[in-house]
């Protein structure tokens, strides 16, 4: 899955997930569930990311090979939130190569800067429970404040425009590239995102096949 942050592709990852019954794998979670188990990647890993430094490409690649190589992968899986860069695919891309699969889709949910950031800028979310609300889409009961437990609602800092238009300079980039990438590989599908949220999946499923 690619796309800019807040372009909706974590959902639209979950949602094929569930569809075709293939696991979700996000690269965040993998790297969570390591380290909880005590995996030797996952210790390998903590040492990186506990100095605030980024995991190796060679090292993140070697961890997302493991698990989908469990047996829940046999059918398929969806990759969100890797690779990342150029040389994150390449390395990826060799690794599979090896193995005798590939990437059979790269689906590019698009959506426009300025939407994003109205999108992101948007959101609100609870200070006590974590519950979030989007003050077009999804409006609390009562302006600021949590329908659930009556919390103040707040906009994260993650969230602020100024934060928002940073994470985009950094995607594009480093990973609009990407699309080029499997553009050339003749895998990449681009899908508009800023249609519902329904209408996105409609349009994926018509990719993937019912």
């Amino acid at each position: 899955m690619l796309g800019a942050p807040g372009a909706g592709k974590g959902t639209q990852a979950k949602m094929i997930a569930e569809k075709y019954g293939i696991p979700h794998v996000s690269t965040g979670d993998i790297f969570r569930a390591n380290i909880k188990n005590g995996t030797e990647l996952g210790m390998e890993a903590k040492k990186y990311m506990d100095q605030g430094l980024l995991v190796p490409d060679e090292l993140t690649v070697k961890i997302l090979l493991d698990r989908v190589a469990q047996p829940d992968c046999e059918k398929g899986y969806v990759l969100d939130g890797f690779p990342r860069t150029i040389p994150q695919a390449e390395v990826l891309d060799k690794a599979l190569t090896d193995l005798g699969d590939a990437i059979d889709y790269a689906i590019n949910v698009d959506v426009p800067d300025e939407n994003i950031v109205k999108r992101m800028s948007g959101r609100r979310a609870c200070v006590t429970c974590g519950a979030t609300y989007h003050i077009e889409h999804v409006p609390p009961k009562k302006e600021g404040i949590c329908d659930k437990c009556g919390s103040e609602l707040v906009l994260r800092d993650d969230d602020k425009p100024e934060t928002v238009l940073n994470r985009l300079k950094v995607y594009h980039e480093q990973t609009q590239p990407l699309i080029e990438f499997y553009t050339a590989k003749g895998v990449l599908k681009t899908v508009d995102g800023t249609q519902d949220m329904q209408d996105v999946f409609n349009a994926i499923v018509d990719i993937l096949g019912k």
